[in-house]
Parts: structure tokens; sequence; C-alpha cells
């Protein structure tokens, strides 16, 4: 669920970006909508917002929330000051290979890698299924990270756009899917009573 919540800014980021050239006039404010620059302030002000509400509702903050909200305000201001959508195309692909640097050198580094550390407190499953996962999370990201950047060198910006919040959902599904059928044969009855 929560994965879903942090896709609503990309959602927001996708409807600002559909009403370029809208001009809206309410009392003091006179503003036109001016395409990704406007979508990409919007992006900035949800990601904020979001990882705000989750930092009150759960009293704490996720590193990798922390890490989306840095890489969104770094990215997302330099679109906007410098006013070149590279930054903000880029910082998708920047922020999933680092992630999937950090799941692969998880792997490497500690007792437990990433998702064993994660879910690991939660599920009770053989550690070579974590490994498998992880393996799995981390080429996720990878793949993830270089579809970005092929869609934003080869196709229009408005195509783009489109594809970042069909991607993020579909890629999100997927992901939850793939884990899920990896995960599902080794729960135990308990297990599943005790989660949910």
């Amino acid at each position: 669920m929560k994965q879903f919540l942090e896709l609503v800014p990309i959602v927001l980021f996708f409807a600002v970006y559909k009403m370029d050239g809208t001009h809206i006039e309410f009392g003091p404010i006179d503003y036109q909508f001016d395409g990704i620059y406007t979508a990409t302030a919007v992006l900035m002000l949800a990601t904020l917002a979001q990882v705000g509400i989750a930092r009150l509702t759960t009293g704490k903050l996720e590193k990798r929330q922390l890490w989306l909200l840095i890489a969104v305000l770094v990215f997302g201001g330099a679109t906007i000051l410098l006013r070149n959508e590279l930054f903000i195309q880029w910082k998708p692909t920047i922020f999933n290979w680092a992630m999937g640097l950090v799941f692969l050198g998880s792997q490497f580094i500690g007792e437990k890698n990433l998702i064993a550390r994660t879910l690991g407190s939660q599920l009770q499953v053989p550690y070579n299924i974590w490994t498998r996962l992880n393996y799995i999370w981390s080429g996720y990201f990878f793949i993830v990270g270089a579809l970005n950047l092929y869609i934003a060198y080869q196709y229009s910006e408005d195509f783009w756009v489109s594809y970042k919040l069909y991607s993020s959902l579909g890629f999100t599904i997927a992901l939850s899917l793939v884990t899920v059928a990896i995960l599902a044969p080794h729960l135990k009855e308990e297990d599943v009573g005790n989660n949910g």
C-alpha cells in the first residue's frame, strides 16, 4: 500500500503537466501553467508533503524516503532554476541506479541483505529466498533506471511524462506480484495469520 501512496506525487506531476498553457485567475493569483516546470514544482511540493505526512503518521522516516526527497528537490530545483528538463528526467535513473547499488551491495555487506532486513522480521523464509529476491529487486532498479533514460532520449517529453506515470504503476505492480509469487510457497499459515 505504501508503494502505491508514493505514486501520488507522480500522478500530480502528470496531471499538472497535462495542464500546460492553462491560465488561471483567482483573486490575486494570475498564473499560466508552464509544462514540465510547473509540474516539477508540484512534484517537489507533493513529495515534501508526502514525506512530512509519513513522518507524522509513523513517527519515523525511512532512509529511502529521505533520499527520494533529496533527489526530487535537487534535480527538480536544477530543472526549474536552469530551465532544463534533463535534470528531472535523469532523477529517476540516478535514484533507481543508486537503489540498485544499495540492494546489490547489501548482498555482500553485513549478515543480512536489505530485503531480509526489511521483511525478515515479518516473514520467516529460507535465506536463499531473500538472496533471490534481493538480486531481483537490484536488477529491477537497474533496468527501470536504464529504461527511463532510453525513453527520455528517444521519445518526446510528453511521451516521457506519460511513460513515467504508467511505468511507475506497472513496474510497482509487477515487482509486487513477483515478490509475492516467490514468497507465497514459503509462507506458513501462522505467518499469514500473524501478519494479516
